[in-house]
This record gives structure tokens, C-alpha cells and sequence, in this order.
């Protein structure tokens, strides 16, 4: 057991929100603990209700420049009724990721649990992060029982072993049950098979529980597995689909014998093993003062409850930040889909938002702490997602929009599906796949991979900027304009009164697109390739509407200063430019950073951030613009109002990315290195004036490990994947006066430039 554990006195008593997961990336479950009857809830995370479709639209190109027309001439709702009736993907709806079921662990009466004036005692319920294991412990009637649950990566089976210190005393009974569209049966007295499909049209399933005993005696029947007298119990489950055009039932067998044949104890290890080869890279510490300390012994629900009730928690802050790590994990991993809306963790059949991919903030968000939280293999699936989004993509592109290149707007499934979604009124944005892009530059930005550049990033994002190059259109004042689009999921009011959706060119557009159009501009100087493509991307870069600050000081969110029925909108959108780009700089554009912070105060004025997620990007946002107590503070509402017990994102409900935007945060506050310097304590905030952080990331690959006293930095080391010029600052007050391991040996500044070669530790000595 390690000190990163998530820990309860109680069951999770069939809350879904107070359940803990497990997971490899593809194979999850939830465990409940409950004592005397488990339940996990199973998810694949290639189950979704419909399959391959083609839902882009014939009728959409020719209505085009009617609808930009009637946009540019103020009539928004004209446009947006004209939109909806012609310019949507049909259909215009994607179906839901689905659960898979929920297998059932029932002991016998008595034999684990209270009966009569039998009482359990000394009853713990945890999840350690370090090892990735589930489990509960309690002691009854002389006994001491103990379950715990993994899901092995190495192996792709869910793991639950019970055990019991005095032998003969375990016998239980395990079934499967789901909603609708499954069955199950027993194919031998140690094997319960289940089948089924997600719905009528979508990916059929298979999965394999095998029961494994130690001693004891098989009583299994009907469709439940059974077992008494036995000394300790191992159960394997494996599933398969035919989401990659596998046999479900033949991979699912295959899985599972393979599993059997290795045993508990090599499944044991190699899970470990592979779990912390990844989760120990970084590590996080905080200095506890004494209320902390007396905090770190109590469950975490009520250490939780404490931070709600306005309370502080150094040791609580460290967990929920590995706790993003470890669900980043779980959900995502190379040869799995991406992450979805709640990861992989699902328990229903139509989950809120049909839990998809949705790219106007959410999935991007997902795989903020991939690089930064050293978990840069974490990041592959998404852009072997991406290959088929745009390769999808080319399609839509010519049929809607009578463009070359690719286009993706707000959602996404399993299959790449990319036209304009749901309604226009959120899914006309044609910039998702070009936001997306960022992604595959950040990665190599971090890798350094050649090979991933040339291969796999440069194709798309040339892509994407061959679809907006054909898309902009030029105004009277010869900008180029990216519409209809919006600024996702907000509105606007005309003088006049009328609320409009869609636009022409708002600042997130202006912006994603200024970033896609540099870093492929770059990405072709370095690959010295496409040379008319990069004076055509120079040429159209420079004709993007510039960042506006408006009459009140605030960063504009569209062309023009339009009223705002939600001034406290969730969706911060135009804020883009200062975070996750990096085209607004304290140093560089300190006049828009101060724009920026304005709308920041501006929309919290007005109840922004009231959901996890935003809350997370907000908390991103004061972490840039070098705002420690903000940030703080924004930590400190995501804890407070949105965190559940078992420390998942309430939206609210449920959504994964406040976890992952949340730890990014954290590490934006420590370290910060997308403006052409690294940045050590960019954002410290007076709560955290001591402690250390090991292992996280910079660019370009650099592993920086750092400890600061007092609120003073006292010390870093910084080691490169590769030779470069590195330029490092510390904080105000601070200098540096030597680097080891570099000819730069005697220095005397705040920030310093020095030559770093590949593998080498470089050691600031710091004044």
C-alpha cells in the first residue's frame, strides 16, 4: 500500500459517484465494496450504439453563401434557421458509448457479513493509485477478508482476488446482468460467457468470467457460478468486440485462457510492474502543516468534506492531482480509443451527452496533462484516432462545404463521424479538427519524434489547413473570415435586441486557426518541404482578424462588441489564445493579457466557472497569466463544488475533464514552458511555501525536477531528451548564478540561456 490512497469507512452503497475505478485504457470497471454482495460495473470502451454511417449532408455546400450572407448582413437567426434546415449532418445525432453490464459477487449468508449479533469490524475500502488496485478489507467473526480488483494492461482482464485468513471460509456466487440487449450462460462449472449487442445497430460484445479456487468445491448452476468451502477465490474476466473486425466471443476465450494459464500471481505482478513503470515518473509533494497532517489520517470523504466545509488540505491536493494521472491511465493507452466524456467509466446506456468525443473544449482537455504529467504514450490514442477523423473528414469537407482538406466539427464517435452535429446552434464550428491539430504539435514539441512529425502530424495538419484555406472568405476590409462558425455554445445580442449563435470569425476561430497555420508553417521548414504551401499559409496567417480589446477592457469574443445575454457563460472560448495556445503572453502581449484577465473577472463576476470543467480551464488561465492566489482559488472551487467523494469531476453530472484540465492546472502553476522559456514557479501560491515536484515535462523534452522553501525556489534540475538552447527563468527575487554540466558555469541573472546536452543533469545553483 502506498501513501497515495483514496480510503473509506463505509461501501460506496450503489452510488455510482462514491464507486472506484479501475481501468487499462480499453477494460474498465467500478468497484462498490459493498461486504457481503460486490458489484462491478464493466465498461469496454469500443461499445457504442450504432456503427459506421455516413451522415454528410448533399444539400449543405449549395446554402452555404446564404448563410454567410445573412450573417454578414445581421440577421442571425435567419441564418441559423436556414442552417438548421439544410446545413446539418444527416442524421444529425451520434449515437451513445454504452456500458456493458455489471457483474454481480455474492457471498453466502453469514459467511462474511453480520448476522445476528455478529458484527464486521475494522472495515476499509480503497484505491491505491500507486499500484492501480481496488480493494476492501474487514474482519468477521474471528476472520479477516480482504477483495481486491485490478485491470491489467499487460494482460487486458479484470482481476478480483478474495482472500480470507482462515481457511475454507469463502463461498460466493457470481452473475452478469445488463439492461437490455444481453445474455449470459454457463459454458463449464467454472465459466459464465456473456453476449450482446449495443442496440439494433451497434457493436456486438463478448466476454468470458472464469472462477479460479483455491480448495472448496463447485456448485455452480443455471447461469451462476458458485463455490463453497473454498480457502481464497480468483475471478478473470475478459471481453472483446467487433469493433475492429474481431470475433468477439473467439477473442474474449483466447484472452482469458491466456490469463488462467499465467495465475494470480504473475497477473499480480505484471500489472504492478507495468502500472508503476508509468505512474512513478512524477511525484508531488507538499508541505503539511499540523491541521494537514491530522487530516491525512481520516477517510477521504470526510478529509473532502472538510475542504468543502472551507477547510485546506495540502495531502488532499497531492492525491487529486495523481488521481488525474491515474485516470489518464486508465482510460487511455496506446492500441485503446481515446478518452471519452467519463473516460471509459460508464454506467448507463444513453449517458449524459451520449457520453461522445466532443472537441469544442472536452476531449482537448482530456489530454492537457498527457505531455506536461510525463504520460506522453497516454496521448497515442488520440491521434490514431485523429487519422480517421480526418480521413472522414475529406469527405465532408467536399460535400458541405465544397473545400478540400478536412474538417471536424463539435462531436465525435468511434467511427470519425465528422459533419456538423446535434443543431446549428452548437454544431456549425468547423475549427474542432483544427483545434485538435494542437495536439499532434504539442507532442512533438515534447518528443522531438521526426518520425511522428513527418508521418503522422504533418499530413493532418496540412490537411486541415488545405480545408480552411478553401473555407475563409475575404471581407471589405480584406480579412479573412472563418464562418459560419461561433464562439462554441455561447450567444450574442445585436443592438436591436436579436440574439444570434452563429457568426463569422470569432476571436477562438481567429485564434486556433493563427496557431494551426504557424505550427504547420513550422512543422514544413523543419521537414523542408511544401515551400508554396508555406507562403500561402504566411500570406493568409497575417490576413486572421487580430485580437481585440474592447471599449471595457476585455478581450472581445467576436468581431464586433456584441451585448451578452450569458456574461457568465461556461465556455470561455476567446481565452484560446492564452491558454492552451500561446499567443498571449504576460512577457510578449501584456496589454492583451490584461484584456484577458479582465474577461476572466468579468465572467466569474457573473457566475462563471460553475462547472468542473471551466472552473479547470479558468484555473489554466490564472496559472498563465502568473495569478498564484486565482489559480489557488480556482483549485479550490473545483474541491470544493465540484469533486465527488470518490474525487470524480461533477460537471455537473460526471465528466472526466475537470479531472484531467484540473491536474494540467497544477502543473501550470509549478512549471510553465510554452513561451520559449521554462519557467520554474511561475504561479506558486502562498498555501503551497514548501515542497518539491519530480519528473514533470517541459518542452522541448525536458524532465525538470524542482523544491522550493518558504515560497522561495531552493533548487532544480533539468534533463534533455536531446541537445538544445534552453532559456530558464526563475522567480522574481531569485537568481541564477551557476548550471552545471554546461560552459555557461558562472551566470548572474533571472533568466538564463545555456546549451543543454541530451541526457544530462543540469543543476541550477540559485541567489
Amino acid at each position: 500500500m502506498s501513501d497515495l490512497q483514496l480510503w473509506y469507512e463505509q461501501s460506496a452503497k450503489w452510488n455510482w459517484t462514491s464507486a472506484l475505478p479501475v481501468g487499462n485504457g480499453s477494460l474498465g470497471a467500478m468497484v462498490f465494496g459493498q461486504v457481503d454482495r460486490e458489484l462491478l460495473h464493466l465498461n469496454l470502451d469500443s461499445l457504442w450504439a450504432r456503427q459506421s454511417q455516413d451522415a454528410n449532408n448533399p444539400a449543405a455546400a449549395e446554402h452555404l453563401a446564404q448563410v454567410r450572407l445573412l450573417l454578414m448582413s445581421g440577421r442571425p437567426a435567419e441564418a441559423m434557421y436556414l442552417a438548421n434546415a439544410t446545413m446539418m449532418a444527416t442524421p444529425h445525432r451520434i449515437q451513445p458509448y454504452q456500458t456493458m453490464g455489471m457483474l454481480w459477487i455474492e457471498h453466502e449468508p453469514g459467511s462474511v457479513c453480520s448476522t445476528g449479533d455478529r458484527a464486521v469490524v475494522g472495515y476499509r475500502r480503497w484505491l491505491d493509485l500507486a499500484t492501480g488496485m481496488a480493494g476492501v478489507r474487514w474482519k468477521h467473526d474471528g476472520a479477516t477478508f480482504e477483495r481486491q480488483v485490478f485491470v491489467s494492461a499487460p494482460d487486458n482482464v479484470v482481476v478480483v482476488r478474495m482472500t480470507c485468513d482462515k481457511p475454507g471460509r469463502i463461498g460466493m456466487m457470481a452473475f452478469y446482468e445488463r439492461p437490455a440487449d444481453a445474455g449470459d450462460k454457463l459454458t463449464g462449472p467454472d465459466t459464465l460467457e456473456f453476449t450482446g449487442q449495443c442496440g439494433a445497430f451497434g457493436t456486438r460484445f463478448h466476454g468470458c468470467v472464469r472462477l479460479i479456487a483455491d480448495k472448496g468445491r463447485w456448485v455452480s448452476a443455471g447461469n451462476r457460478l458458485r463455490v463453497r468451502g473454498a480457502d481464497a477465490v480468483t475471478i478473470i474476466i475478459s471481453a472483446a468486440s467487433d469493433y475492429r473486425g474481431d470475433e468477439p466471443a473467439k477473442a474474449a476465450r483466447a484472452i482469458a485462457r491466456r490469463a488462467v494459464r499465467k495465475g494470480y500471481d504473475r497477473l499480480l505482478a505484471d500489472h504492478v510492474a507495468d502500472h508503476r513503470a508509468m505512474f512513478d515518473r512524477v511525484s508531488l509533494k507538499l508541505a503539511h502543516t499540523k491541521a494537514d497532517k491530522a487530516l491525512a489520517k481520516l477517510p477521504t470523504d470526510e478529509r473532502l468534506k472538510r475542504v468543502k466545509e472551507g477547510g485546506e488540505d495540502a495531502g488532499l491536493v497531492e492525491l487529486y492531482f495523481q488521481f488525474g494521472r491515474y485516470l489518464l491511465m486508465g482510460s487511455s493507452r496506446p492500441d485503446t480509443l481515446p478518452a471519452n466524456l467519463q473516460g471509459i467509466w460508464n454506467q448507463a446506456l444513453t449517458p449524459p451527452w451520449n457520453s461522445d468525443f466532443h472537441t469544442n473544449i472536452n476531449i482537448q482537455m482530456n489530454y492537457w496533462p498527457a505531455e506536461v504529467a510525463n504520460l506522453s504514450e497516454c496521448h497515442t490514442p488520440l491521434f490514431n484516432w485523429m487519422k480517421l477523423i480526418a480521413h472522414n473528414g475529406r469527405r465532408t469537407a467536399k460535400t458541405h462545404y465544397n473545400c478540400r482538406g478536412w474538417v471536424c466539427h463539435h462531436i465525435s464517435d468511434p467511427w470519425g463521424f465528422t459533419g456538423p452535429g446535434d443543431n446549428a446552434s452548437c454544431g456549425l464550428w468547423p475549427t474542432g479538427g483544427a483545434w485538435l491539430c494542437d495536439h499532434l504539435w504539442e507532442h512533438y514539441l515534447f518528443t522531438g519524434d521526426q518520425a511522428f512529425l513527418r508521418d503522422t502530424a504533418y499530413p493532418m495538419m496540412r490537411g486541415a489547413c488545405e480545408f480552411f484555406l478553401d473555407y475563409l472568405i475575404e471581407d471589405e476590409q480584406g480579412r479573412l473570415l472563418c464562418g459560419p462558425s461561433m464562439s462554441p455554445e455561447n450567444n450574442y445580442r445585436l443592438p436591436d435586441g436579436t440574439v444570434g449563435h452563429l457568426c463569422m470569425s470569432p476571436t477562438m476561430d481567429n485564434q486556433i486557426l493563427r496557431e494551426l497555420f504557424t505550427h504547420t508553417l513550422e512543422a514544413a521548414e523543419l521537414l523542408n518541404v511544401d515551400a508554396p504551401m508555406r507562403k500561402r499559409l504566411a500570406a493568409a496567417r497575417d490576413r486572421l482578424p487580430a485580437n481585440r480589446v474592447g471599449r471595457d477592457g476585455r478581450l472581445m469574443e467576436w468581431l464586433e462588441e456584441y451585448g451578452e445575454p450569458e456574461p457568465g457563460h461556461r465556455h470561455i472560448s476567446h481565452m484560446f489564445g492564452l491558454h492552451p495556445g500561446s499567443q498571449i503572453s504576460m512577457r510578449r502581449t501584456p496589454k492583451l493579457a490584461q484584456a484577458a484577465k479582465r474577461s476572466l473577472l468579468g465572467r466569474l463576476k457573473h457566475g462563471g466557472g460553475h462547472t468542473g470543467w471551466s472552473a479547470a480551464w479558468i484555473l489554466n488561465h490564472f496559472a498563465r497569466l502568473h495569478e498564484p492566489r486565482r489559480a489557488y482559488e480556482m483549485l479550490q472551487v473545483l474541491l470544493r463544488r465540484s469533486t465527488h467523494i470518490n474525487l470524480f469531476d461533477d460537471h455537473p453530472p460526471f465528466q472526466i475533464d475537470g479531472n484531467f484540465g484540473s491536474c494540467a492546472g497544477i502543473i501550470e502553476m509549478l512549471l510553465q514552458s510554452h513561451d520559449g522559456e521554462i519557467e520554474l514557479l511561475p504561479a506558486l501560491p502562498d498555501a503551497w511555501p514548501t515542497g518539491s515536484a519530480a519528473g514533470l515535462r517541459a518542452r522541448p523534452g525536458v524532465t525538470v525536477d524542482l523544491a522550493w522553501k518558504t515560497g522561495k525556489l531552493t533548487g532544480a534540475t533539468l534533463v534533455g531528451d536531446r541537445n538544445a538552447q534552453l532559456v530558464v527563468r526563475v522567480p522574481k527575487g531569485r537568481r541564477i548564478v551557476s548550471i552545471s554540466g554546461t560552459t555557461a558555469h558562472r551566470v548572474d541573472a533571472q533568466a538564463v540561456t545555456f546549451a543543454a546536452t541530451a541526457g544530462v543533469m543540469h543543476t541550477l545553483k540559485l541567489a
